[in-house]
């Protein structure tokens, strides 16, 4: 069952932790929340699979037709043909085929499932003013050193969460490694899952809350 729960975000301005808070209506399951983000999490990865791993079969291997040597007479073992899964050049037995690994999962669950991160990671979120992520070029430096000064060590991994992609963020949060850009309506739970901090824009809280929202 869905139930709404309030989340308060705590607001850095200046870059410093402030007595401020956005509130936000969340909802999560309460009794299968962490399964529904074990499925969503083993759905997103199953489709990224590219199922394209293919073997032949001995109809399917080139080669064979005739009888390597007659049935009986040579004293060797009996053979109909050189690929044979027991000889060496043969086809393979069971082998993999091409196959669509995708899962199916409903799209209230995987919203749900979003929201159940969001609210547990709340101690590690970190939320501003857009203006604290405008950049006046595309300059890694610069951004590095702005989550420096939230306190974010270059080795952590961060999910900063804006409402619209901004050139110079992207070209400038491409070359930290363990920094990844996503606008608020398309978060994935891989990323919410793999990142250590999120860095979530004040103004893309809203978007979170209308674009996720279960009726």
């Amino acid at each position: 069952m869905v139930k709404e729960t309030i989340a308060k975000f705590p607001i850095y301005e200046s870059n410093l932790l402030s007595n401020k808070t956005e509130d936000i209506k969340l909802q999560i399951n309460d009794k299968n929340s962490m399964y529904l983000v074990h499925r969503s999490l083993v759905a997103q990865m199953a489709g990224k699979r590219q199922g394209s791993a293919n073997s032949k079969t001995r109809s399917e291997v080139r080669g064979g037709g005739r009888k390597p040597w007659k049935q009986k007479g040579t004293g060797k073992a009996r053979a109909g043909s050189t690929r044979s899964p027991l000889w060496r050049g043969g086809g393979v037995i069971f082998g993999p085929k091409p196959r669509d690994y995708s899962k199916k999962l409903n799209t209230k669950e995987r919203r749900v499932a979003i929201q159940t991160v969001l609210l547990n990671k709340l101690n590690t979120t970190i939320t501003i003013p857009a203006e604290e992520l405008v950049l006046a070029k595309p300059s890694t430096k610069q951004l590095a050193s702005k989550l420096k000064q939230l306190g974010i060590t270059i080795n952590s991994k961060v999910l900063l969460i804006v409402k619209e992609k901004n050139d110079y963020l992207y070209l400038a949060s491409r070359n930290i490694p363990n920094v990844e850009l996503v606008r608020a309506g398309n978060l994935n739970i891989a990323s919410l899952l793999k990142a250590r901090y999120l860095v979530i824009t004040r103004e893309s809280l809203f978007d979170i809350q209308e674009t996720y929202h279960v009726t």
